[in-house]
This record gives structure tokens, sequence and C-alpha cells, in this order.
């Protein structure tokens, strides 16, 4: 079973996989993993590359804990620089038990809260572009590598539009172009849509990834603020299939709340 990690912001996302079953193919061995003598990965073992040179980044990664839900978990009181309306509203979401959270409608969680929940993610690379598949909300990113610019006057949206260059053995990818409904987090930090997420992926060894992500939101935040993401290697297990509204609960729970 895929352990779950229930917290009332991400509630919606825990009752939508009460119903999982056991992860699948779990006697098929994943493919190039460097193993001990007994057969067990060995994930500290050199991170794998590419023909070019470059560091491979494809497998299936799980957000490790660190800022699982919660971008902000390891900083100390008043290191995220809000801006006054945006604290004052994050202060009301966590009031309120995150009513109003996109998530428990079944909407996909964006970036960069879609790398920090607790739900593995499986990244492709494929010639001009980079593909992330989220288990959560069953979701999907295109981070395109073929040297195009981003769009000067995108349809917003809750994804964003991302590029990615490598800069040495860091695949930093810029993203932009969001709508302001999104979340940064499953605790409800807001963005609007002067968020600029700029995430630094980079593989330390075999079984280790970090993303050090990077929020400029001027209109939410007074500065800049970043934050890193550990990642673990899952090996020998798949995906599972994740549809939100087939066993959706949130709202009968929380319809009740605070009467």
């Amino acid at each position: 079973m895929r352990a779950l990690t229930i917290t009332i912001p991400a509630m919606a996302i825990a009752l939508a996989m009460s119903s999982t079953a056991s992860a699948q193919w779990l006697t098929v061995p994943t493919p190039n993993v460097p193993r001990t003598a007994d057969g067990k990965p060995n994930l500290t073992a050199p991170a794998p590359r590419t023909s070019d040179g470059k560091p491979e980044l494809a497998g299936l990664w799980r957000p490790s804990p660190g800022l699982t839900g919660d971008i902000a978990k390891n900083l100390k009181p008043g290191e995220v620089p809000f801006q006054p309306w945006a604290e004052t509203l994050y202060k009301q979401r966590r009031a309120n038990n995150s009513k109003d959270d996109p998530t428990a409608n079944c909407i996909v969680g964006g970036v960069p809260r879609s790398d920090l929940v607790g739900y593995p993610f499986k990244i492709l690379q494929v010639p001009g572009m980079v593909v992330i598949l989220y288990e959560a909300v069953h979701a999907y990113r295109q981070i395109f590598t073929d040297g195009r610019a981003m769009p000067k006057d995108p349809n917003p949206t809750w994804f964003g539009y991302s590029v990615g260059r490598w800069e040495g053995d860091t695949f930093v990818v810029q993203t932009a172009g969001f709508n302001d409904k999104g979340w940064l987090d499953n605790a409800g930090k807001p963005a609007t849509q002067q968020l600029h997420v700029t995430e630094r992926f980079v593989r330390k060894d075999f079984g280790n990834m970090d993303i050090q992500i990077t929020i400029d939101d001027p209109k939410a935040y007074t500065k800049p603020w970043t934050v890193t993401q550990p990642l673990a290697f899952q090996a020998d297990t798949e995906l599972l299939e994740y549809i939100c509204n087939e066993n959706n609960k949130y709202f009968e729970l929380v319809k009740d709340y605070g009467k």
C-alpha cells in the first residue's frame, strides 16, 4: 500500500487515495538500477549520465521528508517575506481549515506544490523536453528544452509554462504564466499572476536528488525566497492511478466546519 500522510489542507488528496490497491508490478525490477550483492538497489551509487555527459534525471522520484506539504517547513517564523495582504490570506486559510483549497475540487497542484506533496512522480527525458508525470491528481507537465523563449503574453494556467536548460550538472527550469488561483503548498501560501518559479534539479547520487526552488512573486512577497526539496529514487515500483473524484469525500467532512 502507498503510505498516506493525512493533513487537513491535503485531506482531499488523501481521501481520494483511500481506496488505492497495492502498488503495481512489485515483482518487476526497475532496469539499470545498480544493486548490492543481496539484490537491493544501491542508492548511494554514482548518478548515471546521459550520452551527452549530463546527469540522468529520468526515473520515479518521491519527495523526501523535508518540505512535504509546507514549502516553508524548514524556515524560521517570519522568514517567508509575505506582502501584508498575502499573509492575511494565508492566516485565513489556516484558520478556516483550507476550505477553499483548489485541490479539494480535484484541481492540479501546479508549481511548486506538485513537487512537494507526498506522492511520487516520474521524470521522462525525451528530445526537446523533459516530461513529469505526477501521481497526485493524475497530472503532467512539459518542460521544453529546445531553446524556445517563454511566451510573451501567455494564457494563464495552473502549471504555467516551463523552459529548461543545463548549467553544468544542474538542470535549471524557469516557469511563469500562472493564473492567480494556485497555492504554493498544502498550507495555503498564495501566489499571483506575477509568480515566477525557478527550480534547480541537482542529482547528488543514484538515489538522491534535490530541487532548489526560488519563489519570485513581487505582488505576494516582498523579495524572492528559496527552499530546497529533497527527492528519493523509487526502485521496483510504479505510479498508481489517481482519479481524484472517484472517492472524494472532502466536502462531506468540512461542509459543517465552523457552524
